[in-house]
Parts: structure tokens; C-alpha cells; sequence
């Protein structure tokens, strides 16, 4: 069962960004009714107020929908809503129009404020959506500047004299081109935050892919001056073996000799790209883990240990960095190693793990499975992932954990033990 907020945990950093920043919009709209509709009970009758809190209900409404709508098309979810541009202009118009008929021939008195406040309110919110639709600066500051000018020419049939009209224009301006530059300043910072996000991915998917050409590398290493000779000796030993030569049995010998001896050293590569230590590995992982964003630390001290725990260790560390980097939506990596009673413990530890229930870790993107051996089965066989981790360690006597052990925190831990003579050395490398 889900957790109360679960649904905000489980979204991404640009996601919760876009989140907030829609439903800032729809405050505005909020802002809007309370500070232009509610407010009007205040200054004149029920009736007229009921009117007017109505006409900005309704325009409030239409700024949330176009809000929205220009938000998904900056986002290029959707096409350029231009109709519901033309509509909440329109909308606009027709509230400033009624607002200005009724200061006219309503009651004198504070209706007169009441309607005005209504009048600039809508043209001032109106102007500063509106801009949300549209592309180039110059056509923004059409856009304040259309609103601000048509609030000037209705104030004529109040019989404002110019100044006042002028000075009126003036303020719808300036409070629709605020809001419209506040509005604009937040779109820039999603995409902005849009645009980090594509980014760090893409640093992932490079040291993703730089781990991958460095297997490649060594594979070829291995396997490339071995097919060669095994081509040649085949070759001949067929040459031999036409002529009858006692010879062609050596040369397959020795053929066989070499694909053995290729056998050993392709599985050295896939199972610890020939036996990597452990102090290169936490150097690897740390540089790795800086260049996708993630805040890595590293602590303790690795030398003095037996080349085979090393060997085991430095496999858990880098198939722990790179299914963070792969699965994992972390922001701090924590990779701590110390030696305690003969035994040397590894603490990978990561935030990146999603929600967990009662049965365990969500198999999704960012689950705790995911985050440091993949999900799926990608284990079966010892080629990767937890089942893979133990057995490796299981070489060498070691057991592996690992499981959330926190809000969004997952910690692996592997322990190793350490042969008499070496738990003796790194005991005293530790004091």
C-alpha cells in the first residue's frame, strides 16, 4: 500500500519542478479571485459584488486553462494554444468592459473602486498569461503593451481625464509585464532544470559507455593475438596433416593449449577485468560518479589487502557505481571501507532507491534492486547483478547484503574475511 505523499516521492527532480511551477499558475489564478472578486463584498452591495466576483471567478478560470495549456506547449507536449489565447483575450475585454459599465451607472461610491480594482486586475493577469503563449521577446512586450493601451482607451467613456488614463496605462504595463516576466523567468528555470536533467543522463549513458569500451578493450587485448595464433596453427596443422607430417598433432595441441589458456583469461575479464584492485576501483568510481553529477565519498583505506579480496571487493564497487549510474536516481553515493576483527567490510550507500512496501523493493527504475545489481535477471548466470556479487564473493568466503535502510536509502554491504597473517597487516594499516 502506497504511502501518504508517495505520488511526490516517486516523481523526478524536473517532474516535481513542472508540478510546482503548474500549480504556481493556478495560485495566480487563486490570487486573482480573492484579491479582485472576494474583496468586492467589501465595497459595495451583495448583488453587484456576487457580479463581479463572478465575472473574475470565470477569467481566473480561463488564465489556469491557457496557464496550463502554454505550459505543455512549451514543453512541446502540445501544439500552441492560440485559440485560448484569442479567448482569454476576449474574456478580458468583455470583464473590463462590464466592469466599466457598472462603475458608470452603478452606485457612486466605493462600487467606483470596486469595479475599477476589477477592471486593472483582469487586464494585469490577463497580459501576464497570455505571455506565457508566445515566443520573442518582442511579442510579449506587444502583448503587455496591447493590454495596457486598450486599458487606457476605456477609461474614456468614464470621462477620466488623459493623465489619469495615461498613468492607468502606465500600471497595467508595469504589473502585467511583472507578471509576465515572473511567469517567464519560471518556464526558463524548468526548462533549465529539463535541461540539467538531459544532461546528467547523458553523462551516465558516456561513463556507462566508457566502461563498456574499456571492457571491450581488454577483451580484445585477450582475445585478439590468441585467435590469431590459433588461425595460424590450424592453418598448419591442415597444411601438415595433408602431407602426413607426425607434426599436425603438436601444432593442435598446442592450438588446444592456447584456447584453454583463452578461455581463462575471457573469464578473468568478465568476471574482474584481470583481477583490478581495489584502490583503482574507488578512484574509478569516484571520478565516474563526479562526472554524472552524483556528489560521491569515499572513504577508508584499501592497501595492504590480499590481491583475491581486493579482486572481489573491486568488482562490487564497480558494479555497484555503474547500476547506480544505469537504474538509480541518487544524489549522494557513499563508498566506505574499513577492516574490523579480520574481516574487511565494504558500504556502498545510496538515495536513490524509490518507495518500498510491505513485500519489499518495487521492482521499477530506481528501486533498490535496480540500484545496484539491475532488476530482472540479470543475476542468473554469475554474470551480474546480486546473484552475480555473491557468487564472486563466495570465492573468497564473503557474504553480500543488501536492502533499503531508510527514507530512499539503499546500503550493500559486502564483508570479506582476511587469511591470519593479512587481517594482522591491515590491522595495523587501520591503527
Amino acid at each position: 500500500m502506497r504511502r501518504p505523499g508517495g505520488w511526490w516521492r516517486l516523481k523526478s527532480t524536473p517532474e516535481k519542478v513542472e508540478t510546482y511551477t503548474r500549480w504556481s499558475f493556478h495560485f495566480f489564478a487563486v490570487i486573482e479571485v480573492f484579491a479582485l472578486g472576494v474583496t468586492a463584498y467589501g465595497r459595495t452591495g451583495a448583488g453587484l459584488a456576487t457580479v463581479l466576483c463572478l465575472l473574475v471567478a470565470a477569467h481566473a478560470a480561463v488564465c489556469m486553462l491557457v496557464a496550463s495549456r502554454a505550459l505543455d506547449w512549451t514543453r512541446g507536449r502540445r501544439p500552441q494554444p492560440v485559440r485560448l489565447m484569442w479567448v482569454l483575450g476576449a474574456v478580458s475585454a468583455v470583464v473590463s468592459v462590464v466592469a466599466v459599465a457598472i462603475a458608470e451607472r452603478g452606485p457612486a461610491g466605493e462600487v467606483e473602486t470596486a469595479a475599477g480594482s476589477v477592471y486593472g486586475g483582469v487586464l494585469c493577469f490577463g497580459a501576464g498569461v497570455i505571455t506565457l503563449g508566445v515566443s520573442g521577446r518582442r511579442r510579449m512586450i506587444a502583448v503587455v503593451g496591447a493590454f495596457a493601451v486598450g486599458a487606457g482607451l476605456l477609461t474614456f467613456p468614464l470621462g477620466m481625464p488623459v493623465l489619469a488614463s495615461v498613468v492607468l496605462a502606465g500600471l497595467v504595463f508595469v504589473t502585467g509585464g511583472f507578471l509576465a516576466v515572473t511567469s517567464l523567468f519560471s518556464l526558463w528555470l524548468l526548462n533549465a532544470v529539463y535541461a540539467l536533467d538531459d544532461a546528467k543522463e547523458t553523462r551516465s549513458r558516456l561513463a556507462v559507455a566508457e566502461e563498456r569500451l574499456r571492457f571491450g578493450r581488454d577483451l580484445h587485448d585477450v582475445m585478439g593475438r590468441n585467435l590469431a595464433v590459433i588461425a595460424l596453427k590450424s592453418e598448419l596443422a591442415v597444411q601438415l596433416s595433408r602431407r602426413g607430417r607426425p607434426e599436425a598433432v603438436e601444432q593442435m595441441i598446442e592450438v588446444q593449449r592456447i584456447a584453454q589458456e583463452s578461455q581463462r583469461e575471457v573469464r578473468d575479464v568478465v568476471r574482474g577485468y584481470r583481477e583490478a584492485a581495489l584502490e583503482v576501483e574507488l578512484a574509478g568510481a569516484r571520478g565516474v560518479l563526479s562526472a554524472a553529477g552524483i556528489v560521491a565519498k569515499v572513504t577508508g583505506e584499501a592497501s595492504g589487502l590480499p590481491a583475491e579480496v581486493q579482486s572481489a571487493l573491486g568488482w562490487v564497487v564497480r558494479e555497484a557505481t555503474t547500476n547506480v549510474l544505469r537504474h538509480g536516481d541518487a544524489k549522494k553515493v557513499a563508498v566506505t571501507v574499513r577492516t574490523s576483527k579480520g574481516r574487511v567490510v565494504l558500504t556502498v550507500e545510496n538515495d536513490g532507491a524509490a518507495e518500498t512496501g510491505a513485500d519489499g523493493p518495487s521492482a521499477g527504475s530506481g528501486s533498490p534492486a535496480g540500484a545496484v545489481g539491475g532488476a530482472g535477471g540479470a543475476g542468473s548466470g554469475g554474470g551480474s547483478g546480486l546473484a552475480g556479487l555473491r557468487e564472486r564473493l563466495s570465492a573468497v568466503d564473503g557474504t553480500l547484503r543488501a536492502g533499503p535502510v531508510g527514507k530512499g536509502v539503499f546500503r550493500l554491504t559486502a564483508e570479506v574475511p582476511l587469511p591470519a597473517p593479512a587481517a594482522g597487516a591491515a590491522l595495523e594499516v587501520a591503527s
